[in-house]
Parts: structure tokens; sequence; C-alpha cells
């Protein structure tokens, strides 16, 4: 794929990842004006670069190209919502799901069921309508909800065992790590009225 055809391939995947950011954030300040309080701690959002795309395409075993880019990958624009607690997590997905012109893509629940390693997360893809001069076309945008100790447990994780020199070493431990902050998490949340 050459640059062209990337900086083509990704501006409505920018435009949907823009939507998504901004039904976010207006949720979260709708929330502060009704519940003196925000659910959401911060947000990151990244579109994938040219490269990431061809080498995830090419793990997969496609051709490195904006068809296969299109019709084989739903996290090429993504967004990351890091919630205070699990039950702020549970509802900013209820309030996306509630929006009538988004839809369900494909969603993972980490929180209820870990990954083996002990990550835990909230997945979920919505394709979002892009509207172009010629139409509108949904694109997808991954949403992957945490908590801030979710988000510790998982920065570290990936920075030791799956980039570090002794991530066999590490990796059990951080088994224990995960099972730590949970606990941690439910009794601070414990804290918190209704």
């Amino acid at each position: 794929m050459t640059e062209e055809e990337y900086l083509s391939f990704i501006q409505p995947y920018e435009d949907a990842l823009n939507n998504i950011q901004v039904r976010v954030d207006v949720l979260n300040k709708d929330y502060r004006r009704k519940k003196l309080n925000y659910p959401i701690h911060h947000v990151q959002y990244r579109l994938k670069q040219r490269e990431s795309i061809e080498n995830k395409l090419i793990k997969y075993g496609k051709e490195p190209t904006t068809d296969a880019a299109r019709n084989c990958l739903t996290d090429i624009g993504g967004i990351r919502v890091i919630c205070y607690f699990v039950r702020d997590i549970y509802g900013i997905v209820d309030l996306l799901r509630k929006q009538t012109d988004i839809v369900v893509i494909k969603e993972s629940d980490y929180i209820k069921t870990p990954k083996a390693n002990g990550y835990r997360s909230y997945h979920i893809v919505f394709g979002v309508p892009v509207y172009h001069t010629d139409g509108m076309e949904y694109y997808p945008v991954e949403v992957q909800l945490r908590t801030m100790a979710m988000d510790l447990w998982a920065s570290m994780e990936h920075r030791i065992c799956y980039k570090g020199e002794k991530k066999d070493e590490a990796a059990e431990e951080f088994k224990n790590y995960g099972a730590a902050l949970k606990q941690m998490e439910e009794e601070m949340e414990g804290f918190l009225s209704d």
C-alpha cells in the first residue's frame, strides 16, 4: 500500500473515530451535569499507521492492501476509555448501545471472563456511519473500556511480559497482581454510594 493509498483509505476511519470520541465526551459531560460525577478518567485514541496495518495483514496471511484491511481489520480506529470503576464501564457501554445510529459489530467482555494471562477489559466494535458526497458507509471503531487499575496492569504487562527480557518469570506474577488489583478495585468501589 502506498502512502497516497493509505492517506485516502484512512480518512473515513479518522472521521468515524472522531464521531465516537465526540459521543463519549458528550456522555461524560452529560453524566457530570446530571449525576455530579464523571465516570471517565481519560480517553486515548489512535489510528493504525500504514506499517502496523500491513504487518497485521501479513501476520494473518493476507496481502497488505487497502481492500484486505477494509475486509479483515476492525481495529484500524481505536479509542480507549479509562473509567474509575467497573460499573462506570458497563454504564458507558449501555449508553453507547442505546444510540440507534451506530451498530455493534463485535464485543468481548474480558472483565467477566478474563484472558488466560489475567487481562481484563471490555472491547466493543461499533459500526459508525460516515457520510460521503456519494452516500453513507459504516466504518468500524474498536472501543476498549478499562478501569485505571486494569490499564495499569495492561500497560505494565505489555512492557514487561510482552517486550521484556524476563517475560516467562513475570507472567505468573502478573496473574497475581491482576487478582490483587481486582480486589482493591472492588473494595474501593464499595465506598461509593449509589
